[in-house]
């Protein structure tokens, strides 16, 4: 059995450069109870300082952002916490994508548009600790 201490609170850090996605992950989220903090991030860069700073339960991480893309994000967390757990969201599915996504570490792959019960049940699934 695993110890927690007092302040520990499950979290996810939601990453997309777009706000409306971001916004409908976190009403998610909520709605669903599946975290008590969430922590926003709108490229890669910002991802990888954000999970540095807040060490999240769980990771969002949209593919196709500015100045470091979902993967090069995925990579750069890894390097800090070889166990992190990452879900990719992306509109895109290209399989080579997807393939990158998966050997860099990620643990899921969810395609945009996705359903809300999808996206529930993803973060429901790996977002234990």
């Amino acid at each position: 059995m695993i110890a927690l201490s007092e302040d520990w609170e499950p979290s996810i850090l939601i990453v997309d450069d777009s706000h409306f996605t971001r916004r409908a992950i976190r009403k998610i989220i909520e709605s669903n109870m599946l975290a008590t903090k969430i922590i926003e991030a709108a490229d890669g860069v910002e991802a990888v300082m954000k999970y540095k700073e807040h060490r999240p339960t769980l990771v969002t991480m949209d593919v196709l952002m500015p100045k470091a893309d979902g993967i090069q994000a995925l990579r750069a967390i890894k390097k800090i916490d070889p166990f992190a757990k990452v879900i990719m969201i992306s509109s895109t599915g290209k399989s080579h994508i997807v393939q990158d996504s998966m050997r860099a570490g990620a643990i899921d792959y969810v395609l945009k548009p996705f359903d809300p019960a999808q996206i529930a049940i993803t973060i429901s699934k790996h977002g234990r600790i």
